[in-house]
């Protein structure tokens, strides 16, 4: 991909950061839930991101079984490991290495996802992207995107940028949301690498270290930790100060009532409480 820097002023700073809590989900995979409601508020319009990564089959081999979702986006990042994916809206897919699945649960879906592999690593991360009020009852939404399908550059620095969303450097990434925006960017950088793109000063904005350490602005980002960026700049510089795998989100703020309800998100309690009638009277997906 053409690569054409992006031409950034000065860069955020980090704001806090979160460390995450380990916990479960579906059936019993282990996890660790980095972005929880406590931030949804502050992060807006991200509303969840999940962190797996075990190489021990019990910790995960139980799988997402048959569970409802409503009102907002899920994308699940595989970095390895091998995952089957089903749901009432008749999609299937399998996502392994480095593939990507966007799905809009929209007005209802019914979805499960199971591991195709016995042993071996499974990693990666779910994010959950919030829908505005006027998009949250659209028809249900599938793309699985293979990692080799995944718009990519490299910097003069040898960072390599793998843009799942959004733009970066001139690169237009391989899903693009009008009213979100979402900005989503895997980057690989060598010890000493720096790394820079441009995101409007309104956006929310964060990275994930899960893979050595880096510094941004004043701070020093530790492997395994959120950073929550202020809103001050027009983008975003950081350095890898040994080698580091890093996922840095960024979006534009809905500003609508969140009322989330597990598997739903919705802007009113009512609405929540419509979903939980659909679902049980077999409305839902």
């Amino acid at each position: 991909m053409k690569f054409l820097q992006d031409q950034v002023q000065g860069t955020r700073e980090v704001e806090q950061q979160v460390s995450g809590i380990a916990t479960s989900d579906g059936a019993g995979v282990k996890l660790t839930r980095v972005l929880t409601q406590a931030q949804q508020k502050r992060l807006d319009p991200f509303l969840m991101l999940d962190v797996f990564r075990s190489d021990e089959p019990g910790d995960y081999i139980a799988g997402f079984p048959d569970h409802p979702h409503r009102g907002f986006e899920t994308v699940t990042y595989m970095l390895a490991g091998r995952m089957r994916h089903r749901d009432s809206a008749g999609h299937e897919g399998l996502l392994q290495n480095g593939d990507v699945q966007w799905m809009t649960a929209g007005r209802g879906v019914i979805h499960s996802e199971m591991p195709e592999q016995e042993d071996g690593l499974m990693e990666g991360f779910q994010l959950w992207l919030n829908l505005p009020a006027r998009s949250k009852m659209i028809a249900p939404w599938y793309r699985d995107i293979p990692h080799a399908g995944i718009p990519s550059y490299v910097t003069p620095e040898g960072v390599e940028v793998l843009v799942i969303a959004g733009k970066s450097n001139g690169v237009e990434g391989a899903v693009t949301r009008e009213i979100t925006q979402p900005v989503y960017l895997d980057l690989v950088l060598p010890a000493g690498g720096i790394f820079s793109t441009a995101i409007p000063s309104s956006h929310n904005a964060f990275v994930y270290v899960y893979r050595g350490k880096i510094r941004l602005g004043k701070n020093t980002v530790e492997e395994k930790r959120m950073a929550i960026l202020t809103n001050d700049a027009d983008g975003i510089i950081l350095e890898a100060e040994r080698d580091a795998r890093v996922i840095f989100v960024a979006g534009n703020p809905l500003g609508e009532p969140i009322v989330q309800h597990g598997p739903f998100v919705m802007n009113r309690i009512e609405e929540i409480y419509q979903a939980l009638s659909d679902y049980r009277e077999g409305r839902l997906g």
